[in-house]
Parts: structure tokens; C-alpha cells; sequence
């Protein structure tokens, strides 16, 4: 496993209520792959919301991630095409339960640098939001 020292760009995309919101960061990444997982770990900052924290993305073989954030605040998201996790997602609030239905996984850092997720979200078995994330490797 080959760590890197690397810049991305992270755009996230939510739909919510009919109402699109997006946010981007570009910040300094550790970037690494261990056989077919590709791993993608970051400071959180003020602009995230979560500073004091580490963001570690993974994504396996296209088909699954998971968004593990440690720190200040905790969560564990995991995402697989087709099926319906129940996670952990700490906020600075307090830690919620949130169904996560995941839509679609492209990994595509061997060809043009990134990774694009889509998925929804629930609380309380209601409809929360549509998200997409698309992370650049720069």
C-alpha cells in the first residue's frame, strides 16, 4: 500500500424538499489503495463543519464505500449499490440514525481521478434527502 500526498476536490450535491444545495471543498488528501480499495483520508475543517476531525473514505471494487469520520464528531456511513444501511452519523448536535439507499458507486480514479456517489437518505423511515458526492483527485 503506496500512500500519496494529494489535492481533491469534493463536491457535494443534495436535493431536499425540491431545494438543490451544493457545497465544494478542495483540500490536502492521503491518498492510497490496498488490492481493489481505494482510500481517501482528509482534515476536516471549519468549512466542513466537523473540524478536529478525519474523514476516511474508502471505496471497494465500485460496488461499495464507506465515509467513516472520526474526531470531534463520529460517523460511520456505508454505502452498497441497491441496498439500505442503517448508520451511525454524529453531528455536533448529537448522533442520529439515517437509512442510506444507495443508488449508484463510479470509480474511475485509474481513468480520470474520481469517484461519484449517489444515494438518499432517511430519518425515522422518512425521506431526508438525495445526495451525490463526486470526490477529483488533482
Amino acid at each position: 500500500m503506496k500512500n500519496d500526498d494529494v489535492m481533491i476536490t469534493l463536491t457535494s450535491i443534495q436535493w431536499q424538499n425540491g431545494e438543490r444545495s451544493q457545497t465544494e471543498l478542495v483540500t490536502r488528501a492521503n491518498f492510497s489503495k490496498s488490492g481493489r480499495t481505494n482510500i481517501i483520508s482528509y482534515k476536516d475543517t471549519e468549512a466542513t463543519g466537523f473540524d478536529g476531525s478525519v474523514t476516511t473514505i474508502r471505496i471497494n471494487n465500485g460496488k461499495s464505500a464507506s465515509i467513516i469520520r472520526k474526531g470531534t464528531a463520529n460517523s460511520a456511513l456505508f454505502l452498497e449499490i441497491g441496498k439500505k444501511h442503517f448508520c451511525q452519523y454524529g453531528t455536533p448536535y448529537g448522533t442520529l440514525q439515517l437509512g442510506i439507499y444507495t443508488h449508484e458507486i463510479r470509480n474511475t480514479i485509474a481513468s480520470n481521478g474520481s469517484i461519484y456517489m449517489k444515494y438518499t437518505l432517511d430519518l425515522n423511515a422518512s425521506h431526508l434527502s438525495d445526495n451525490e458526492i463526486i470526490i477529483t483527485i488533482n
